[in-house]
């Protein structure tokens, strides 16, 4: 077979069965074919390229070495698997900073985005600009008094205040007189908030004590000082799990009798209560925070679904103690609470 000036095709003694076979190879290549010298090959499908999936960003102020971030961060990339969701995690503890990783991913356009908000004025511009572009939000973890005005569709995570309340009560209950709450990230409103409200229920005294939660060294030997400063501290109230073996370690090197109590988990902080050497954690569910999050915007963005009712959606706060540790001792180790 071949072809004229004309284009078109006269058989020579090429057989009809190896035309069919080019035929088919045309056809299979999508339009382009090659004859080797042993004969006709057949190609293999081609596939056609994979859609890309839609792109969540998740964004918040975990500071370095937070383990409690990393639970948020597994619980939103399952869902984001189940979901069908390429998931783009950020963080920044610099709120300035963190609204600048928000308008990066406005500008993206990304399908949705969820972020924490720590500094509700620093970064309520950003969150409004997101919005007018028509990319829908959901806050997560922290801001429970500030998400609705930034026009974001729902909240998943604890309320600060209400868990805070629980805690001082607890702190009465147990007929504590001097609590220390540790404040390890100054101006975040929802450490302050915890504080503030264990503060306003407990019968006792509660003092601030802030520390720079980024130097573990410091913290720990911040912690020591004020306890053998004060011989009549006896609970030390954290506000992150990393935080609560620090004060444990500081309370036996200040030959302290002061108690360690704290707001969040991890496997370590559960093997402590599971051995009476930490009394008691508030647990936010954070694994829980993540899911939720990711997959309220999926189910926003595929069929308009709004979870809450225009409220906060709460996740917490439950106590962990002697009573209930050993059911989620193995839910700890998996990485999940």
């Amino acid at each position: 077979m071949f072809a004229d000036s004309g284009g078109h095709w006269h058989e020579d003694d090429v057989p009809t069965r190896t035309l069919l076979e080019a035929g088919e190879l045309y056809l299979a290549g999508g339009g382009s074919h090659r004859l080797l010298a042993s004969g006709p090959q057949r190609a293999a499908p081609t596939s056609p390229p994979a859609a890309a999936r839609p792109v969540v960003a998740f964004i918040t102020h975990q500071q370095p070495g937070d383990a409690f971030w990393d639970v948020v961060r597994r619980g939103a990339q399952a869902a984001a698997d189940a979901d069908g969701l390429e998931l783009r995690y950020e963080r920044d503890d610099d709120a300035r900073r963190e609204a600048d990783l928000v308008r990066k991913a406005a500008a993206d356009r990304v399908a949705g985005i969820v972020v924490s908000l720590p500094d509700p004025p620093t970064l309520a511009p950003a969150v409004r600009a997101a919005v007018a572009a028509g990319i829908p939000v959901i806050a997560v973890n922290t801001g429970v008094d500030a998400w609705q005005a930034m026009g974001a569709l729902a909240y998943f995570g604890q309320d600060d205040a209400v868990a805070g309340h629980a805690v001082g009560e607890r702190l009465s209950h147990e007929r504590a007189s001097n609590t220390l709450c540790v404040i390890q990230m100054r101006g975040h409103i929802g450490l302050e908030a915890r504080c503030d409200a264990a503060a306003a229920s407990f019968t006792g005294r509660l003092e601030k004590m802030y520390v720079d939660g980024t130097d573990p060294h410091a913290v720990q030997a911040a912690i020591v000082k004020k306890l053998q400063q004060d011989r009549s501290i006896d609970r030390v109230l954290t506000l992150g799990a990393g935080f609560a073996l620090l004060a444990q370690r500081a309370a036996g090197d200040a030959n302290s009798y002061a108690r360690v109590v704290t707001f969040d988990t991890n496997p370590a902080v559960i093997e402590a209560i599971s051995r009476g050497t930490i009394q008691w954690a508030v647990d936010q569910q954070p694994y829980l925070q993540g899911y939720l999050a990711v997959d309220s915007l999926w189910l926003y963005t595929t069929n308009r679904n709004v979870i809450g009712g225009g409220r906060p959606t709460l996740t917490g706060p439950s106590f962990i103690d002697e009573s209930n540790v050993e059911d989620v001792v193995g839910h700890a180790d998996a990485g999940t609470r």
